[in-house]
């Protein structure tokens, strides 16, 4: 399974679910912040084997049932354009033969004896591998993993079989209208760098995979000291150190693929750039903006106040919403940052008619000078949307599966240390930080602008790329 990060996100939380939060959040608010990091480094333990491979476990007894994940530092920003898509292909690999189960079908036939729901997932920066089984099969589970990580065949025969599997749902993807509108919108706003922003990939290089390409992949990225191993719910930490120490330890370690192979620098955007893609998408224009945004390795601080922001913007009543939703503009618009350690994108996205496409789009442009308006980004607003933020971190510990992969993309992006700061550093934002990340980032800045529509409705606002240009900004 591929995972892409949806770029019309538009995130409201029930009125009444969030005043219950918010009452009891400020009750505790001031008290809490302090203990939550311990908390969290208190319920999250971790050890490191000598191979490199770090093991993360998360105690949880609620329910009989214990998470198993795979983490590795793989996906779509370690492809150069011949190997663009073959990191989820190797994903779909994984779940084949290997030394321990030869044959075809064998590793799901040990999934069942085991009680095992699994699955996979490639995005631009990880690639996980989780099985979640009975309490009582967590060592078999632990060893099922291994035998797949360590000693994968990649049969010819099953290899064909994947490819046509992973074309059907290239195919799938490409049916839907937003799939060539999203393309379009991602080779313009990463240029030469696409092939490591696109995790489905290219048709072309997926059809010609070799097994030596899979093996290329695997001595490079699937190696202990390029991997997490995190196992959450029932079962305690030693348990887990020992069966990982005992299964994994004897897996060699491999020379650090970002030294061996460093991952090139994202080109900058230079210039604003527009784009018009015709579907047969009815009445309905959907309108996208997009920028490069903070690295959260080079810029830690604009990746949380880009969240901040984000949610400030898309919350109901907001002066954004007012101007741009309420006035009715936009039926919807949305606000996101993506993080990633190499470049994350900023989007906003709307959805308005054909006869309002002009003003809405003028509308946007114009709303996103007024953030340095005093008042603009207030206090008030900022301390509810934080206080949501951290609600939404502690809660995830219920949750031991969820919770393993969001520790997993963590990993993988962040590190954890930025994961265990991400409540404390929250709680710090404040208006300054967010006009600093706007400044920075969005307003007056090189874009994509980029306008989803049908044909007909094209033709009838006789509408030119250039049309959605705003006069006089980055020629």
């Amino acid at each position: 399974m591929v995972s892409v990060k949806e770029t019309i996100e538009v995130h409201r939380t029930p009125p009444a679910r969030l005043a219950a939060c918010l009452a009891f959040v400020a009750l505790t608010f001031a008290s809490a912040l302090p203990a939550q990091r311990a908390e969290l480094q208190r319920r999250i333990r971790r050890e490191v084997l000598p191979n490199g491979l770090e093991v993360i476990a998360v105690e949880n007894r609620g329910v009989p049932l214990v998470t198993i994940e795979a983490d590795v530092k793989n996906g779509s920003f370690t492809q150069s354009p011949e190997y663009s898509g073959l990191s989820h292909l190797y994903e779909h690999m994984f779940f084949k033969a290997n030394q321990e189960y030869p044959q075809p079908d064998a590793f799901v036939a040990r999934a069942s004896e085991l009680g095992a729901v699994f699955n996979g997932s490639t995005t631009e920066e990880r690639v996980n591998y989780y099985l979640t089984v009975p309490a009582d099969s967590a060592a078999g589970g632990m060893q099922f993993l291994a035998d797949a990580l360590i000693s994968p065949l990649f049969r010819e025969d099953e290899l064909n079989r994947e490819r046509e599997v992973v074309i059907g749902e290239y195919d799938r993807n490409e049916s839907s209208p937003d799939f060539a509108f999203n393309t379009a919108m991602g080779k313009a706003l990463w240029t030469t760098a696409w092939s490591r922003k696109n995790p489905l990939g290219e048709r072309a290089i997926i059809q010609s995979t070799t097994p030596q390409k899979m093996r290329v992949i695997q001595h490079r990225y699937y190696i202990p000291n390029n991997t997490a191993l995190i196992v959450t719910g029932d079962i305690a930490p030693e348990q887990v150190f020992s069966l990982a120490e005992h299964l994994f330890g004897a897996w060699q370690r491999g020379p650090d693929p970002f030294t061996t192979d460093p991952i090139p620098a994202i080109p900058p955007l230079t210039h604003d750039t527009s784009l018009i893609v015709e579907q047969p998408i009815g009445d309905a224009v959907e309108v996208m903006l997009q920028w490069q945004g903070p690295s959260a390795s080079l810029d830690p601080a604009s990746t949380y106040a880009a969240d901040v922001f984000s949610d400030v913007l898309n919350q109901p009543g907001s002066l954004f919403q007012q101007h741009l939703v309420d006035s009715g503009l936009f039926q919807a618009v949305g606000v996101n940052y993506y993080t990633l350690n190499h470049v994350g994108p900023i989007t906003i996205s709307g959805i308005t008619s054909p006869d309002k496409l002009v003003a809405a789009l003028a509308a946007l442009n114009a709303e996103l000078k007024h953030v340095n308006d005093p008042g603009y980004l207030s206090k008030d607003a900022l301390q509810s949307i934080k206080q949501g933020r951290i609600i939404g971190t502690m809660r995830s510990l219920e949750r031991a599966s969820g919770f393993a992969q969001q520790l997993g993309f963590w990993w993988a992006v962040t590190g954890l240390d930025y994961f265990y700061g991400y409540v404390d550093t929250m709680a710090r934002q404040n208006p300054q930080d967010l006009l600093r990340y706007a400044n920075r980032y969005i307003v007056g800045k090189p874009h994509v602008t980029g306008v989803l529509i049908s044909p007909d409705a094209r033709a009838s606002l006789h509408l030119t790329p250039r049309d959605l240009l705003i006069p006089g900004a980055h020629p």
